[in-house]
């Protein structure tokens, strides 16, 4: 684009396209996330869109070794997303299976290596993709809490986003970050780990429990709803206060439905009235 002394309006054609990848989780349990996620990539500077063909990320089945039914569920990720500038996810989990497992479930194969390689390039977790992609360096949100945030194993660990949402959430007016002791310690979620060791499950979940109510906050902040709905179930069963919702929500200021694990106040009933003699 030519730079002259005038200010030329980016035209819709010219923005970034992306592909939202929604995530099961999301679609199913908290679609407030993705409509959040799809915010503020539009606020970015992006066309966001959500291609109606996606599915599950095939992570479940590859960590269950099931190779034949996670290949399925990539080719159809990569045949759904192919197009796209950039490929965003709400969560690290399913990023990282789509960016760094994609090219192991293809290698050798002339018909679908080249095309899972191009399709991981442009693959980013949300947050990461706001910072280091967009260059965003703060959001219009505001909300008064005390938060501490969860490194979610494959955020941190497989995808190594630590500091973009940091960043981003400092930005939040009136919100205090404070940091929990090893705060990328596992929930105890783990996909299938939850249910195939309850008790190695439950003994993270403590841990993780303990380590956020010593935090002294009154919010958690993760980027995995895995994660969340975990210690939110945690959370709720110990009858904690403490609130806990995806980054998205909190990034997006779409903090109007409940918190992740409580209830949406219903219609006040009429009391019921006895039956005439």
């Amino acid at each position: 684009m030519p730079q002259t002394g005038t200010q030329i309006a980016v035209t819709a054609q010219e923005k970034p396209r992306v592909g939202l990848f929604v995530t099961c989780l999301v679609d199913l349990f908290r679609p407030s996330v993705g409509l959040a996620a799809a915010r503020l990539i539009e606020e970015a500077g992006c066309r966001v869109e959500v291609p109606m063909a996606q599915a599950c990320c095939g992570q479940p089945a590859f960590a269950s070794g099931d190779t034949a039914d996670a290949r399925s569920a990539a080719e159809t990720a990569i045949a759904a997303f192919e197009d796209f500038d950039h490929v965003v996810a709400p969560s690290g989990a399913c990023a990282g299976m789509l960016r760094n497992q994609y090219p192991t479930l293809f290698r050798g194969d002339p018909a679908w290596e080249t095309r899972a390689k191009d399709f991981a390039a442009k693959v980013h977790e949300l947050t990461s993709f706001l910072v280091d992609i967009s260059g965003v360096k703060a959001v219009a949100a505001a909300r008064d809490a005390t938060a501490t945030y969860h490194d979610a194993c494959s955020g941190f660990g497989e995808l190594g986003v630590k500091d973009p949402p940091r960043a981003l959430l400092a930005s939040v007016k009136g919100l205090k970050l404070v940091e929990m002791r090893d705060a990328d310690a596992c929930c105890g979620f783990g996909g299938a780990v939850c249910a195939k060791y309850p008790d190695l499950s439950k003994a993270k979940a403590d841990q993780k429990a303990r380590a956020i109510s010593a935090s002294g906050a009154d919010l958690l902040i993760a980027g995995d709803l895995g994660c969340l709905m975990k210690i939110a179930g945690k959370l709720k069963r110990e009858g904690s206060a403490i609130e806990v919702r995806h980054v998205a929500e909190v990034l997006a200021g779409m903090n109007d439905d409940p918190p992740i694990g409580g209830r949406r106040a219903g219609p006040a009933r009429d009391a019921p009235t006895e039956s005439a003699a």
